[in-house]
């Protein structure tokens, strides 16, 4: 199937007790893509590009990085590692039911470990493993659907074409037929759910999907696809953590029309009618939503980064401001009871190590805050598209 038979239709979302039932779940909306349009993309360049990575190569000959061995010591680094694809992946709200759901974020987890894996050691095994898990799923997937199939989508995407990335413009295994195969998969079976956005939802989709889209816009050198992302992300980020220059409301997701009283927009937040900077449309829901989100924000500005778009330096204050007002109550700052009603639902993820890189490391940025928090949770592992950061970019130059 090409781009061009993609349709474009809005279809019923699959209903969690038909998918019980045994019966089939209607397919999630599909957005056609914008018409392709090529450009020269800088390669590899999405999270990792040819200088940091030398650096990784450098670091691990030297011998005595926890981070590595952490990530060589994990499951998903194994050469035994056998994927598992599906035609159909069904996933429900919060992946209930799970039909293939968790088996292909693995794979896409191990995938991407493998490419790092071989990046940093030239064991060509592991470039190998990763062409091996990209071909089973191109070869086989053919849809996603219920009701997170967009979310789903998203995440594999964001993590599945790092791995691509990284084999097809720094290995030799990975033969052109491959490529173009799992370049087809990417426009059938993952753009189609993500491009198109969710601004009525929850902001860690709709951000999530962003990344996906800018990644596969890099990997495919469509800048069509890369600049839609861009122009998300720019709208987005805003409505997804607030900052008192943004008046006494926050932003309204792009798109949306429901949010113009303000017992809407609370509702929207969670019950948050006290705003603050920092602050995210998730904190009140809970704080492993939000990282899923921060952490898709901060990965889509690191892939722009690299191909000479600092969307970084245009939110610099907003996406500061929100690492460190969730790091103070993740390092157990109590919660006022202005916020949130006192209580918090605090989850720890494994994310932060790439704006941290960025803002400090490159900017000169105080955080001392998310400074403390990463260095207690080092090496940081693995959680949906949160992969491997503290080898990837903590203690870069």
């Amino acid at each position: 199937m090409t781009r061009a038979l993609v349709r474009s239709a809005v279809l019923a979302a699959a209903l969690l007790g038909c998918a019980r039932a045994g019966g089939r779940a209607q397919a999630p909306a599909r957005t056609e893509l914008p018409p392709r349009a090529h450009r020269a993309f800088h390669h590899p360049g999405l999270l990792s590009n040819a200088s940091e990575l030398e650096a990784l190569r450098r670091r691990v000959a030297a011998g005595q990085d926890r981070a590595f061995e952490a990530m060589k010591q994990s499951p998903f680094a194994s050469l035994d590692w056998r994927p598992a694809p599906r035609r159909t992946v069904f996933c429900g709200p919060y992946s209930r039911p799970d039909v293939g759901c968790r088996e292909e974020k693995n794979d896409a987890t191990a995938a991407y470990t493998h490419a790092l894996l071989w990046a940093a050691t030239g064991n060509e095994a592991h470039a190998r493993k990763a062409a091996e898990i990209l071909d089973a799923w191109s070869s086989t997937l053919a849809e996603h659907t219920g009701h997170n199939a967009p979310l789903q989508s998203a995440w594999v995407a964001s993590l599945i074409v790092r791995a691509a990335e990284l084999i097809r413009h720094t290995s030799p295994v990975w033969p052109a037929e491959g490529v173009a195969r799992f370049s087809r998969l990417l426009e059938n079976a993952y753009l189609p759910y993500v491009v198109g956005g969710m601004p009525d939802y929850n902001g860690n989709w709709e951000l999530s999907m962003i990344e996906a889209t800018m990644a596969a816009g890099v990997f495919l050198d469509d800048g069509a696809l890369f600049d839609r992302a861009v122009a998300m992300w720019r709208k987005r980020v805003p409505a997804y953590f607030y900052l008192r220059a943004d008046g006494t409301r926050p932003v309204a997701p792009p798109g949306t029309h429901r949010y113009d009283e303000q017992g809407a927009l609370v509702e929207k937040w969670y019950g948050q009618s006290r705003f603050v900077d920092g602050l995210c449309q998730e904190t009140c829901r809970d704080f492993g939503h939000t990282m899923y989100g921060l952490a898709a924000a901060v990965n889509a500005a690191e892939i722009a980064f690299h191909q000479s778009v600092d969307l970084y330096a245009e939110e610099a204050r907003r996406l500061t401001a929100a690492l460190e007002f969730h790091a103070a109550y993740l390092l157990g700052q109590p919660a006022p009871p202005w916020l949130c009603g006192g209580r918090l639902n605090l989850r720890r993820s494994p994310t932060g190590e790439i704006a941290y890189h960025h803002f400090h490391d490159r900017r000169g940025v105080e955080l001392p805050l998310t400074a403390r928090l990463i260095e207690q949770r080092r090496p940081s592992g693995t959680d949906h598209h949160m992969a491997w950061e503290s080898f990837t970019h903590g203690g870069l130059e």
